[in-house]
């Protein structure tokens, strides 16, 4: 039985070429809905209904309220209570 020699990997060099085709980039995940990306949120039922419920009384949807929350939490942080 002969002894070979495992076949060598990919080089650095076609992995940088590879990598630099125009179609290589990653795609970002969710589906595209005009400016915005729609994406998945899992959600406890009862915070589910507060979120409806303060919706309801602002007048607004409730992703709306999701995307406000969320963007006051990225521009302002979160305050411990």
């Amino acid at each position: 039985m002969a002894i070979t020699k495992p076949k060598a990997k990919m080089s650095q060099d076609a992995d940088a070429f590879i990598s630099g085709a125009p179609d290589a980039e990653a795609k970002p995940r969710g589906v595209r809905k005009g400016n915005k990306r729609q994406i998945s949120l899992t959600i406890t039922p009862a915070l589910l209904q507060r979120v409806d419920e303060l919706a309801a009384e602002l007048g607004q949807s409730r992703a709306a309220i999701i995307n406000m929350a969320i963007y006051r939490a990225v521009e302002h942080g979160l305050i411990k209570e």
